[in-house]
């Protein structure tokens, strides 16, 4: 199983979703009632996300293509949109407070 972490080696998210086909990362985390707080959806590639129809609230991290941190977003709460800075590649969800440890500079790694 793979998992996020920061360059000292704490762990951001301890299991990673991947969706990369286009109907996964339609789907996203649609129809999910929560988000384990272990876990992190990493889509890619993404340029932004929205919380349409979503049920929970989560937070977000935009990331370019070699993990680093370009924005995050806490917090993010159903019907809500995130615009993602330029550079973005890829963003990781999170459930709500997962990312209040994480800095915009910050070098991720997937592992």
């Amino acid at each position: 199983m793979s998992r996020i972490l920061t360059t000292d080696g704490s762990v951001v998210v301890s299991r990673v979703v991947y969706a990369e086909t286009l109907s996964a990362r339609l789907r996203g985390l649609l129809g999910r009632a929560s988000l384990a707080e272990d876990t992190g959806l990493l889509i890619r590639p993404c340029g932004s996300i929205h919380m349409w129809f979503m049920r929970f609230p989560i937070d977000a991290a935009f990331l370019d293509r070699d993990l680093r941190v370009l924005k995050i977003v806490h917090n993010l709460r159903p019907w809500q949109m995130a615009l993602a800075p330029n550079q973005t590649y890829c963003v990781l969800e999170t459930a709500a407070g997962a990312l209040t440890h994480l800095s915009t500079g910050e070098q991720l790694l997937d592992s």
